[in-house]
C-alpha cells in the first residue's frame, strides 16, 4: 500500500494523457536533445517489445533496425524528456515480451497488422 503522500505527489508528475499502445506497435517517440541552450525534437520510431513497471516507474522498450543493426532504447513513459507518444501502426502479437526479434532479420522481424481503432493511419 502506498502512502498518500507519495500519491499526492505522482499525481503531479503523471502525464495526464497517455495515447493507447500495447506490445508489437509500431510507435514514434519525440526525445527532447539539449544541445548547448537549444532544444530539439528527435523522433525514435520503432516496435514495441516490452512495456514493465507501473505508475511513476513504468518503461517501455522500443526497438528499430538501422543498417542492420539493431537498435533498442527503454523510455520512461512518465519523463519530462519525452515530448509525444504516437502510435503508427498496430501489430497482432500472442506473447507480452517480444524479445525473439532481437534474433530475426530482414521481413521476419515485421509483424502482422492488426486492425485496430487505437493506432492512426498514415
Amino acid at each position: 500500500m502506498k502512502n498518500q503522500f507519495l500519491e499526492h505527489v505522482e499525481s503531479k508528475c503523471k502525464k495526464p494523457e497517455l495515447p493507447y499502445f500495447e506490445v508489437g506497435d509500431t510507435v514514434e517517440v519525440g526525445c527532447k536533445i539539449k544541445e548547448g541552450d537549444k532544444v530539439r525534437i528527435q523522433v525514435f520510431s520503432g516496435t514495441v517489445i516490452s512495456r514493465a513497471g507501473g505508475g511513476m516507474g513504468e518503461t517501455f522498450t522500443v526497438r528499430r533496425m538501422v543498417d542492420e543493426e539493431g537498435v533498442e532504447r527503454r523510455f520512461p513513459i512518465h519523463s519530462v524528456n519525452i515530448d509525444f507518444i504516437r502510435p503508427i501502426r498496430s501489430g497482432q502479437t500472442r506473447r507480452a515480451k517480444l524479445f525473439y526479434l532481437r534474433d530475426r532479420t530482414g521481413k521476419s522481424v515485421k509483424l502482422s497488422h492488426r486492425h485496430s481503432e487505437h493506432t492512426l493511419t498514415r
